[in-house]
């Protein structure tokens, strides 16, 4: 736990969860006959409710993005360092809102969740969502919010694409997009990363066709897929850096299958805590959710015509070292929007650190989105 909670930290939170009856029509042709959405807010919503910002998290995020739960809570939320007092979110002029997506495991109605139909975890009968049916879900939330537009929509990675889609299905409801680390769609070598997660995952003994509810985990399974998906967040500078070839407490070779190097220890703890905390099935419906994602297959593959009816503001930032999500793509995003004669701001962050840098404090980065969100502040009176 912290010794104290430090002085820009927006301090204890708690979280909510709303739960909406009507029938949710996805994007497959099924439908969620009711559903709950987990969130948590940080500062307050302005009488005229104004300043709401729309935070969007990532695969394996959550809706706990800044402050701690408890002062027995080790570390603060996934995006502390960017949201609170004096902060780039700043929480003394915004009302920040986080929501937990469908589909995942963190309070909001995903596959472990209770199947109203069979009164068992919904498992592999949960349907499959995507990007679109978020933001038609985060729309039901911010209406029960009585909010009528955000003053802008942040996310990083599978965030800034869900932050995109609201720019194309709501521009009306949008008043900017951060859209951070992020891909106007995945390229086959990501598809591929996904693809052999999702079966180290399906081929786990104790998987059960996703029936394992009650029992034991598929933890070998999800612990591998989580090491998978964690060699790809970072760059071969941060890996060298961060292991280089260092044998373990500096222990002599095993010359057999033990773990030999600070990498490997590294990439199994990684493996050992995620199993902890997240639940394989969702992580399963999660990467499909990336996979899908496709703006512009909607417009004969035009991504500018996708942001057509767009007339938001966008600030789009990529890491020189993510080969996840390179900053080619985002300047694929760039060029589409420019194509609309779109306010644009684009910038590539010079980073060692690979794909996980959206979540870093790192000067350049945080002073380009605070700067941005200054602009939108005085543009409104706030």
């Amino acid at each position: 736990m912290p010794e104290r909670i430090p002085e820009d930290s927006i301090g204890i939170v708690e979280g909510a969860v709303e739960h909406f009856d009507e029938p949710l029509e996805l994007e497959s042709s099924e439908r969620l006959e009711a559903f709950d959405l987990a969130f948590e807010t940080y500062g307050t919503l302005n009488p005229e409710r104004s300043n709401a910002v729309l935070v969007c998290h990532a695969l394996s995020g959550d809706q706990h993005a800044a402050g701690y739960l408890s002062m027995e809570d080790r570390k603060p939320g996934w995006w502390d360092n960017m949201i609170g007092p004096g902060k780039p979110l700043d929480t003394e002029r915004f009302y920040v809102v986080s929501i937990n997506v469908l589909g995942s495991c963190k309070g909001s109605t995903g596959p472990s969740s209770i199947n109203p139909a069979t009164g068992e975890p919904y498992g592999l009968e949960f349907p499959i969502v995507t990007v679109k049916d978020w933001v038609a879900s985060q729309i039901r939330l911010m209406d029960r919010l009585g909010i009528s537009q955000w003053r802008a929509v942040v996310g990083g990675s599978l965030g800034g694409m869900n932050a995109l889609q609201w720019a194309i299905d709501y521009p009306e409801r949008v008043e900017a997009c951060v859209a951070v680390a992020a891909a106007p769609k995945l390229s086959a070598q990501n598809i591929a990363f996904n693809e052999v997660a999702r079966q180290a995952i399906m081929t786990d003994p104790e998987f059960h066709g996703g029936r394992y509810y009650g029992g034991e985990k598929p933890r070998r399974g999800l612990a591998l897929a989580r090491m998978i998906g964690h060699i790809t967040y970072l760059s071969e500078d941060a890996m060298r850096d961060k292991f280089g070839r260092d044998l373990r407490k500096g222990q002599p070779l095993s010359y057999g299958f033990d773990v030999d190097f600070e990498v490997e220890s590294y990439l199994r703890y990684q493996g050992r805590r995620f199993v902890d905390r997240f639940d394989a099935n969702s992580y399963l419906y999660l990467t499909k959710v990336l996979d899908y994602f496709d703006p512009a297959a909607d417009y004969d593959g035009d991504l500018s015509r996708a942001f057509a009816h767009s007339d938001n503001r966008f600030l789009v930032v990529a890491f020189s070292s993510d080969w996840r999500f390179s900053a080619e793509r985002s300047r694929e995003i760039t060029r589409a929007l420019y194509t609309n004669n779109l306010d644009v701001t684009f910038a590539e962050i010079e980073s060692p650190h690979g794909h996980d840098a959206f979540l870093l404090n790192i000067r350049a980065y945080h002073d380009m989105v605070a700067t941005f969100m200054d602009r939108l502040s005085r543009d409104a009176g706030l």
